[in-house]
């Protein structure tokens, strides 16, 4: 498929004609919408010019449906249109930030526009490189600093001992996961002036990596904690026309809910799918209540294997197998999370790890052997890894965890790590740097000043 990229005149003059300070909020995905628009409320509240520059990624009703709901919508400025794999996506992103500022810079020449990038979806890599290239200009970079680590695995069979080494034994850098993922936020950082950490795990890392703490005593790594938690907090308590529990009532009947959420690409590999699905087979066959979550991604890997029949069939006969698509209002989700009704999420999901180191109500269960939030398993312990080795062991943790109280506690006290008002801590931090250049040379970050930063390309 192939579009066009789309330009809301009115809206992009509008705050390009407020100041000569711009900030472009960038958003691809789905996490983007929710983790996003903390950061376009404060700037609307703190009189700072802002619009949407969404890549279009996700634009269909069901995923793209964050933007409308999160109220940001009507503040698209740009959409480029993007669509295809990641090498069409990726040459589509350079062309098109390429054309789009080559119009703001002929229309409003004196003004910056500064993007802010989140995380460590595809455009958070590509956005920062197309956007240096064309303009010799750096972006800002919410949620920086991700990196994967892995567990010490050890004596990884015998679930109490893993757990254990889990919370209290070491870990190290293991970036192989998730792709691209682990690609998009590591690139994105070189292309990044303004680099705005969850924990200082995220800060050390950029530190590790050469990315300076401050510049000529400003600081350019604040911890800043996760916006998603302002997200949580608009929507957990939304006046919803229609409830989850109106719309699966089975929900509300049963407790002690197992929600999966599966979708990363090396979990859709075969041998990992099989773990993953059979474990979830195990655990229904067990007694265990289940609501499997079918993404797009995910529907395609069951069709490839030949499981979408078999968990229709148990949805059918088992009162404690619930098989659903992509719930559409992320309201719903939290609705479900916070409502008792949910014991855990089993989900190989990055923001679902922060979601619910913040929500005390459900716990986390990650399928993957690294994680790039580790912090939610060695310092708040209200996460633990479930590597999907096979089947049978998958259901063996998750029963593991599931029966034992001490556990259990565990994760349901364990300290939140992301902080509060982080949007606004965010654009508070961004509105004082109107006069600065978002570029550095060398002579630059050692401390020599010249009379100019700017350059023009030969």
């Amino acid at each position: 498929m192939t579009t066009e990229m789309t330009v809301y005149d009115d809206r992009l003059a509008r705050q390009m004609d407020a100041g000569e300070f711009v900030l472009a909020v960038v958003t691809a995905t789905k996490p983007d919408f929710y983790k996003q628009a903390p950061v376009v409320t404060a700037a609307r509240e703190h009189g700072l010019p802002c619009f949407v520059l969404h890549t279009g990624q996700h634009y269909d009703d069901v995923l793209g449906h964050g933007l409308a709901e999160y109220g940001i919508e009507d503040r698209v400025a740009v959409d480029l249109g993007i669509r295809g794999g990641l090498s069409e996506k990726t040459a589509q992103v350079h062309r098109r930030i390429d054309t789009l500022t080559d119009r703001l810079a002929e229309e409003w020449p004196e003004t910056t526009v500064l993007p802010i990038v989140h995380g460590d979806t595809h455009a958070a890599g590509i956005v920062p490189q197309a956007w240096f290239f064309a303009t010799n200009q750096a972006v800002a970079h919410n949620e920086a600093g991700l990196r994967g680590m892995s567990p010490d695995y050890g004596d990884h069979d015998d679930p109490a001992a893993f757990v254990e080494r889990q919370w209290n034994g070491e870990w190290s850098i293991n970036r192989a996961e998730p792709f691209p993922e682990q690609y998009d936020t590591f690139v994105g950082s070189a292309a990044s002036i303004y680099q705005f950490a969850p924990v200082e795990l995220n800060r050390e890392h950029l530190e590790n990596e050469g990315y300076p703490a401050e510049v000529g005593g400003e600081e350019r790594i604040p911890v800043v904690g996760n916006s998603v938690v302002d997200a949580i907090e608009m929507k957990r308590d939304a006046d919803l026309e229609e409830s989850i529990f109106d719309i699966y009532p089975v929900l509300e009947e049963r407790d002690e809910w197992i929600r999966v959420d599966i979708h990363r690409r090396a979990n859709l590999l075969p041998d990992r799918f099989e773990a993953i699905v059979e474990g979830v087979i195990g655990l229904v066959e067990a007694g265990y209540n289940v609501n499997f979550i079918e993404l797009t991604a995910t529907e395609q890997a069951l069709e490839e294997y030949g499981y979408r029949e078999k968990l229709l069939e148990l949805d059918e006969e088992r009162e404690n197998f619930l098989f659903t698509g992509l719930w559409k209002k992320h309201a719903h989700v939290y609705e479900f999370l916070t409502s008792g009704q949910c014991f855990a999420e089993f989900t190989d999901s990055g923001s679902m790890q922060e979601e619910l180191n913040y929500i005390d109500e459900a716990a986390c269960l990650t399928a993957r052997f690294n994680t790039d939030r580790p912090e939610t398993v060695f310092d708040a312990q209200t996460n633990l890894l479930v590597p999907p080795i096979d089947g049978e062991y998958v259901t063996e943790m998750i029963e593991y965890v599931a029966e034992t109280d001490a556990v259990r506690e565990e994760i349901a006290t364990g300290p939140n790590l992301y902080g509060g008002d982080v949007g606004e801590t965010i654009v508070d931090f961004l509105d004082d740097k109107r006069d600065e250049v978002p570029f550095d040379w060398a002579h630059d970050r050692v401390g020599f000043e010249t009379s100019g930063q700017d350059f023009e390309y030969l």
